[in-house]
């Protein structure tokens, strides 16, 4: 499926810890998905969600990374990291799937996967 990094793994859990006293479901992970957007066609798009049906789930040192059937193979194979630096700070996907990637890289071009 896909790879996460340990800095992803930290970054999730203080998310997660941070929401706990609030959510009346701690049982939350990152969803990663493709969304349609972007000047490529393609973009990423994360948040926290609950699993739902169909959901592939990545279990790393007890958080989730929840993707959906349809995301699942424009993913395979991608690496998320979190990255704390001057450029921008967040949740990344490396991914080696694109066809093609817009010139600010946040969205990209992709043939549907067979």
């Amino acid at each position: 499926m896909i790879n996460v990094t340990d800095k992803a793994v930290r970054q999730l859990r203080i998310l997660l810890e941070a929401q706990a006293p609030q959510a009346p479901n701690p049982r939350k992970g990152l969803r990663v998905q493709i969304a349609k957007g972007g000047c490529s066609g393609l973009q990423y798009d994360m948040s926290l969600d609950s699993q739902k049906a169909g959901d592939s789930i990545v279990e790393k040192e007890g958080v989730e990374f929840l993707i959906d059937s349809e995301s699942a193979d424009y993913l395979r194979g991608a690496t998320l990291d979190y990255r704390d630096e001057l450029t921008g700070t967040g949740f990344f996907i490396e991914n080696p799937n694109p066809a093609r990637t817009c010139g600010c890289g946040t969205s990209f071009e992709a043939a549907r996967p067979a």
